[in-house]
């Protein structure tokens, strides 16, 4: 079994498509992400609609959402799944934030023997 690594979704939706919709679909990625990843969301982060870098799909803006989760990195391509067979979503990227994992992991830890 692989340990849990911290990894950062930025996925952006079509904004033609209905405002009930894309929240639909920001809701979908969390149940993924919480119960078929079984991983947990530290930060969920709504930038709304913004101009693209370049034109996909003939659109020039995205409803653009960013999510950092934990998650076990065998059961990734579940949510990678979801973003090929949602054609709303006209693109996404996710990677791992080993940063994240680092500043956790080098915090201060409570040296439980001065307790006692």
């Amino acid at each position: 079994m692989t340990d849990v690594r911290v990894y950062e979704t930025m996925f952006i939706i079509d904004p033609e498509v209905e405002e009930e919709e894309r929240e639909g679909i920001v809701e979908k990625v969390k149940s993924i992400i919480q119960e078929r990843l079984q991983g947990e969301i530290e930060n969920l982060d709504r930038w709304g609609i913004r101009k693209l870098a370049y034109e996909i799909n003939h659109r020039s803006e995205g409803d653009y959402t960013v999510v950092i989760f934990r998650a076990n990195p065998d059961n990734l391509m579940k949510l990678e799944s979801f973003f090929r067979v949602t054609p709303q979503v006209i693109r996404w990227q996710t990677f791992r934030r080993e940063d994240i994992e680092k500043k956790k992991s080098s915090a201060p830890q409570k040296d439980q023997s001065k307790e006692q």
